[in-house]
């Protein structure tokens, strides 16, 4: 749980430290084609951190509720949350540094 709160402390500052730099629109949407179906407004930017949270709380809910007897779930899914704890923060920072 840790790990969460200082991946949202992270997501948190670089915003603050980027926001008087980034446009109003923002590529978020990588995997469509080159041009405006890539943009999104700035504010979309935090479905990333919520789709985050959302996802760990799931996987923490799922793992103590209906796998407790269960270790090698556990630990997969805790393995999951660390992984999603890692890569969403880093695609987070990367959009905002390339765009600011």
């Amino acid at each position: 749980m840790i790990f969460l709160i200082c991946a949202n402390l992270i997501i948190f500052l670089i915003f603050i430290l980027k926001i008087n730099r980034l446009p109003p629109q923002i590529p978020l949407f990588y995997s469509k084609l080159w041009g405006e179906d890539r943009l999104a407004d700035l504010w979309m930017i935090f479905f990333l951190p919520f789709f985050l949270n959302f996802f760990v709380f799931i996987n923490n809910f799922v793992s103590k509720k209906f796998f407790k007897e269960n270790p090698l779930i556990q630990k997969i899914l805790s393995y999951l949350n660390l992984f999603l704890i890692i890569v969403v923060p880093l695609i987070f920072i990367k959009i905002i540094t390339l765009i600011a």
